[in-house]
């Protein structure tokens, strides 16, 4: 059997897989995601998780075949990685396992653990790659100069554009009307009190009003829409990179698929879509086969050679 673990930003999902590749178990725990609270809050909750999968699996820890943790920020913190490598080693013992980014999770879940790329735009943004034995990263800077196309950068437009609207910078609209009354504001200007002051800058909350921007552009408001279709564009400039930097031949077609809320929004699907049809190479856009964590047991298995019959890329 094979575990997987997704450690997200508000939570980290743990499932075994058995070698058909189906589930048999499930868990959660609290966000693995360390840079606040430290990188002792990590092994307590892998320990957590572990224990509470493999007990409804019905196995023991050591008698797992493969893992995977996918682990939020892994290596972007250099010295980090060989304390994190070390952790799941105290907990299960002999059996093999990997650790790598969280973006892995999605790749494997998104196309099923075959060659290709995943883009994730969900509070930040990156993409993944994988294609006969190379591997690549691309996006992921961070919110103060990066993860271009996500949640919170959409967010920052967001209100970059009720602040030109407001003081008349640009025509007002919809988006205008939308965050006055997500934030509650009294007056406009309250905004950097509730943003700045109140909510001290939080990654999280600055990203969720992605929501209103979205809702804006259901409703007309061109800057809205232009944001998010910037968006898809952006999103969409991962793609042409990382097929060039895996070795993607002209004239091969590089499946593609995608992950995280933002891509639930359908202006941001669309200009994603139509940038790639722009692109220069064929691409096989597909939907998310697998949530992300059933998609960390995925590559445990790839990694120990097990291949599931049928492919996972067959099933309905």
């Amino acid at each position: 059997m094979f575990l997987g673990v997704d450690g997200g930003g508000t939570k980290t999902a743990f499932c075994v897989v058995d070698t058909h590749g189906e589930v048999v178990a499930e868990a959660r725990t609290a966000s693995i995601y360390y840079l606040m609270q430290g990188i002792d809050i990590v092994e307590p909750l892998l320990r957590q998780g572990i224990d509470e999968v493999c007990d409804t699996a019905g196995v023991s820890a050591d008698q797992l075949t493969h893992a995977f943790f996918g682990i939020p920020c892994y290596g972007e913190i250099s010295a980090d990685v060989p304390v994190l490598d070390a952790l799941p080693g105290r907990i299960l013992g002999p059996v093999g396992y990997a650790c790598g980014n969280d973006m892995i999770c999605g790749w494997a879940a998104s196309l099923g653990g075959a060659d290709g790329i995943n883009v994730v735009a969900g509070t930040g943004s990156i993409a993944y790659g994988e294609n006969r034995g190379r591997s690549w990263r691309g996006g992921g800077w961070s919110e103060l100069f990066g993860d271009e196309g996500s949640g919170y950068w959409v967010a920052v437009k967001g209100l970059a554009a009720f602040s030109r609207m407001s003081d008349g910078r640009r025509p007002a609209g919809v988006l205008a009307d939308e965050l006055r009354a997500e934030l509650g504001l009294a007056t406009d200007l309250d905004a950097i009190d509730v943003v700045v002051n109140r909510w001290h800058g939080d990654r999280g909350k600055i990203a969720g009003l992605s929501k209103v921007v979205t809702r804006a552009a259901d409703a007309g408001d061109p800057a809205a829409l232009e944001i998010l279709r910037e968006a898809g564009r952006e999103l969409a400039l991962h793609v042409g990179v990382g097929a060039d930097a895996l070795g993607f031949e002209a004239g091969e077609t590089v499946p593609v698929s995608y992950s995280g809320g933002m891509f639930g929004a359908p202006h941001v699907l669309a200009a994603f879509r139509e940038a790639l049809a722009d692109g220069p190479h064929a691409y096989d856009l597909r939907e998310p086969l697998l949530p992300p964590h059933v998609g960390a047991a995925v590559y445990a298995a790839r990694l120990s050679g097990h291949t599931f019959t049928p492919p996972l890329t067959s099933r309905g």
